[in-house]
């Protein structure tokens, strides 16, 4: 098995803090610019990996903006402070996936860059499928 690598993220103000473990090296990470107008308004990179792990501390839950659009598929967090976008977590009866925003990675990482993705057409059960299937566990 290999072996996990931490790394810590957060908003701007410290609102809400994240660890996002993974056995890939960075430069491995499949790095996402969704073209949706919310991505795009918050220059979002993502990444996510099926076999890795993601938790969230929130020291106020009342300072975690959940916003839902489209089909309400996913909660995309935002901190109500700094206005920083963190992540998109998807709930289903398997449990909760979420892809994380690399900017908001306490240290730069070296990533490839972003391969801007459409998910525009994709039917509401495919788009939970794919999340489910490639999205991180949330612990």
């Amino acid at each position: 098995m290999a072996m996990m690598a931490a790394y810590e993220g957060s908003c701007h103000c410290g609102a809400i803090a994240f660890t996002f473990r993974t056995s890939r090296r960075p430069e491995s990470w499949s790095v996402r610019a969704c073209q949706c107008a919310f991505c795009r308004r918050h220059g979002a990179r993502t990444t996510s990996d099926p076999e890795g792990s993601l938790a969230f501390r929130i020291a106020d839950e009342s300072q975690v903006q959940r916003y839902r659009f489209g089909w309400k598929t996913a909660d995309f967090l935002v901190c109500r402070t700094c206005g920083t976008y963190i992540a998109a977590v998807l709930t289903t009866s398997r449990g909760h996936f979420a892809t994380v925003n690399i900017n908001a990675m306490q240290d730069a990482v070296d990533v490839r860059e972003a391969e801007p993705m459409s998910y525009e057409g994709e039917a509401h059960t495919e788009r939970l499928r794919r999340r489910e299937r490639n999205w991180t566990p949330v612990a």
